[in-house]
């Protein structure tokens, strides 16, 4: 298992700029992929950005172009760079964790999550 704990929410105005961040602990050679998720008042969780051990990197259309997942090499930190921020963004944010591991002979697959980071753009 690992632990999550995001940090860097606020209250922005629009067009301006944040960077969350997700402090890893834990097994972290388990990982085998990390995101960010968003949720708003009264919608589902959705996907944000993702970034896999291999290297890629998938952003949802809807933060193309102005938000940016980044990570260390170690899975120590996971960020979030977002800029060009819109009331739209206005959400709880969360930090995921994919893990695969065995137990015994057999395999697990789960996912850890942050308690999330709230996320205000408002004039």
């Amino acid at each position: 298992q690992v632990q999550l704990v995001e940090s860097g929410g606020g209250v922005v105005q629009p067009g301006g700029s944040l960077r969350l961040s997700c402090a890893v602990s834990g097994n972290t050679f388990s990982i085998t992929a990390m995101g960010w998720h968003r949720q708003a008042p009264g919608k589902e969780r959705e996907l944000v950005a993702q970034i896999f051990k291999s290297g890629t990197i998938n952003h949802a259309d809807s933060v193309k172009g102005r938000f940016a997942i980044q990570r260390d090499g170690a899975w120590n930190t996971v960020w979030l760079q977002m800029n060009n921020l819109k009331p739209e963004d206005t959400a709880v944010y969360y930090c995921s964790a994919d893990l695969y591991y065995t137990s015994g002979d057999a395999p697990v697959v789960a996912r850890s999550w942050g308690q999330g980071t709230r996320v205000t753009v408002s004039s």
